[in-house]
């Protein structure tokens, strides 16, 4: 009888041991007097209502890893980071090859980085959302390959991808509660790519919920799902850009080699040019949309974010290839990174042109002075006026479309969300913590009664209006336009023209700027060189003091 009682004992004692609740990092604590001081920001879109995420737990985010974190030291850490933070995809490669690092040692130090910021309440980001369970199981597969290492790649490389693109055996949410079960079972076509490239998917990171097209004047980068996303380079001071915050945030502050955003009007040269990032956006259909969550059929598009024009080319190349599942989908022949970028190529002889509204702004017009100074014949140019009308009213009808084709054939079949209107009335059910900025944007589309005939219209003449702001890209036989951050970015998404934005200083205050290419359709290739030449010349990006 004591033998069965002392063992009996010993087994609750062990089901106990094993139920105990794993460390906690990650604390929720008052932030009320943070909110309280934010009101005194002069940008109404930062006088934050959130910081913190009431939905999203990363302590759970991070139990898969906790085995192989608690055997991974700050010293470790510390004795890696020569070999990876700002380091490029072919510097890595190359300590891999020498065997100075590993796919599996390059991953743990993300994961430790984002958990050693992320958990620090005076530093933390909000830029991530999910961590893929099986990356670090992916990394040892890597190790094992005997594959050669190839420095112009990204085999073994861990990526982070902004949360409406799905991912098989993830969550997409783009930001949202309403989609907070939408697990995935297929690749997005562009995850697909990078998979055969030999990425891996380290995670998720947060956007501006529902891709910034959701709440009228509210911030930048907040989501219900994954809080208010801040800006490395000051907190709570600076703007992330939106609405691949997270993105931009990530790879300025070093959580993973790349990172993939999306666009419709700004989406990545906005977060890219706040967070001192290379975000490229590309022509319309040279990458495929199909399993990424819509704007807008029209004008939407994936596009590669990262610290360098060199990482830029190999995570776009990485990602090209016709998508049978999207109907812009374009096969782009001839596009190789390694033979792209010339240590000796130069803007002279190139033609750019200047937009003479904006020479007033010092840093632009020291910028475009180097150009010159290096070769490049300057084009000043006094852009038309036109119209923007209806650009509001094309949003609002492709979304009202796009995201219900989207759920119906990508989201998970459980979802009792099927619509726009589905989405208002399971928001107002629980505003406060669900839309405490409102949705007045979603309501705007349910309101919208514009029929497709119409639409059709609208969209050529904002194609008209766009291109004739650029017109002088082809009638002055112009390689590049050249802008300051977003400025121009609807302008060049209605004209359907790719753009490509460099970090090319900082403010007074410490705020990123950058410059913005302005290219001709499918001259993606035109314009990273032009980046890459302008990126060498100024050599202008800084680390995050903060973030070191």
């Amino acid at each position: 009888m004591r033998k069965a009682v002392f063992l009996l004992i010993t087994i609750l004692l062990i089901g106990a041991c094993k139920q105990t609740p794993a460390k906690v990092y990650f604390k929720k604590y008052d932030e009320s007097s943070e909110i309280e001081k934010q009101q005194e920001h002069e940008k109404k879109r930062m006088k934050f209502q959130v910081l913190q995420s009431k939905f999203l737990d990363l302590n759970k985010e991070f139990t898969p890893f906790e085995k192989d974190l608690s055997n991974f030291s700050e010293e470790q850490y510390n004795e890696l980071k020569p070999l990876v933070l700002e380091k490029d995809i072919p510097s890595i490669q190359k300590s891999i090859a020498e065997k100075k690092l590993s796919y599996e040692k390059l991953t743990l130090f993300y994961l430790y980085r984002i958990r050693k910021f992320e958990s620090d309440s005076t530093k933390y980001l909000n830029a991530i959302i999910s961590l893929n369970p099986k990356v670090l199981e992916a990394a040892r597969a890597k190790d094992k390959e005997s594959k050669k290492v190839r420095e112009f790649s990204l085999n073994g490389i861990p990526i982070l991808i902004k949360d409406n693109i799905d991912a098989k055996g993830m969550i997409t949410t783009a930001g949202a509660v309403a989609l907070q079960n939408n697990s995935i079972d297929k690749d997005a076509f562009i995850v697909k790519k990078l998979k055969e490239a030999g990425a891996l998917i380290l995670g998720k990171v947060n956007l501006s919920e529902w891709a910034y097209f959701f709440c009228e004047d509210c911030p930048l980068g907040y989501s219900a799902t994954g809080g208010q996303t801040l800006n490395p380079y000051k907190r709570k001071i600076f703007e992330t850009g939106g609405s691949s915050s997270g993105s931009g945030v990530s790879v300025a502050a070093n959580y993973a080699v790349v990172a993939v955003g999306t666009e419709t009007a700004g989406s990545i040269t906005s977060p890219s040019s706040q967070n001192s990032v290379v975000g490229l956006k590309p022509t319309i259909g040279v990458l495929s949309r199909s399993g990424i969550v819509p704007i807008s059929s029209t004008l939407d598009t994936p596009g590669p974010m990262t610290k360098s024009i060199v990482d830029n080319a190999i995570l776009f190349e990485a990602m090209l290839g016709k998508d049978n599942e999207d109907s812009s989908s374009l096969k782009t022949e001839g596009f190789n990174s390694k033979e792209l970028l010339k240590e000796n190529y130069t803007m002279k002889g190139k033609r750019i042109g200047v937009l003479k509204p904006i020479l007033t702004d010092s840093i632009y017009k020291e910028n475009i002075k180097k150009l010159q100074e290096t070769g490049a014949e300057i084009i000043e140019l006094t852009p038309p006026e036109i119209s923007f009308d209806g650009f509001l009213i094309l949003l609002n009808i492709d979304m009202k479309h796009d995201l219900s084709k989207y759920l119906s054939i990508y989201g998970n079949k459980k979802l009792t969300i099927k619509d726009i209107e589905d989405v208002v009335v399971f928001n107002k059910k629980d505003s406060i913590k669900r839309a405490p900025y409102g949705q007045q944007l979603f309501e705007g589309i349910v309101k919208d009664t514009t029929n497709l005939t119409q639409l059709e219209v609208i969209k050529d003449s904002l194609s008209f209006n766009g291109k004739k702001f650029l017109k002088d890209l082809i009638e002055q036989n112009l390689d590049a336009i050249v802008s300051i951050n977003n400025y121009h970015s609807g302008i060049a998404a209605v004209a359907k023209y790719p753009t490509l934005t460099v970090p090319m200083g900082y403010k007074e205050s410490g705020e990123p700027i950058s410059l913005t290419f302005i290219g001709k359709p499918f001259t993606e290739k035109d314009l990273l060189q032009l980046g890459y030449a302008f990126e060498q010349l100024t050599k202008a990006r800084k680390i995050p003091v903060n973030y070191q």
